[in-house]
């Protein structure tokens, strides 16, 4: 298993174990609307699924962030069916997740979903996870790149 991070929504809390250990928990906020998963760019609503911490970036507006593989393949299958996206862009999604890269940002299935700081006491992001800047600070020194991430509702 390894490093685990989870997010509980419903409970506005973020996890992290490390070999089946719980090692810290933190307060988190969502996106603006935070009932039920993100659907689509400008929903404001966090994914809810299984991803990865597929960027690391310091040099954030938001403190510090770490971008999770949203969309991942499930998503890009429900954008195609759903006519967000097109073919080219649903493969490229897939391959990326394949490969344990970033998927693509830029389609209207939206993008540049992560964790980051700037404060959890209320629902206020486009659909990130916000900690308070000396959690994720914390929360930092502890994940890698490649990191699962699961989102439950």
């Amino acid at each position: 298993m390894s490093r685990l991070i989870k997010i509980y929504k419903e409970e506005r809390r973020l996890e992290f174990w490390d070999n089946e250990e719980l090692i810290k928990s933190y307060r988190a906020g969502l996106g603006f609307s935070p009932k039920g998963a993100k659907i689509r760019e400008g929903d404001g609503r966090v994914p809810e699924g299984d991803y990865y911490v597929c960027t690391k970036n310091e040099q954030s507006k938001f403190t510090l962030f770490m971008g999770l593989s949203y969309p991942n393949a499930k998503d890009a299958e429900r954008g195609l069916r759903d006519g967000l996206i097109d073919q080219e862009q649903h493969d490229r999604i897939v391959e990326a997740i394949n490969n344990h890269l970033r998927p693509d940002w830029e389609t209207d299935l939206g993008g540049k979903i992560g964790i980051h700081g700037k404060g959890s006491a209320f629902d206020w992001t486009a659909g990130c996870v916000a900690l308070d800047d000396e959690d994720i600070i914390d929360l930092w020194k502890y994940v890698e790149k490649g990191d699962r991430v699961i989102i439950y509702p």
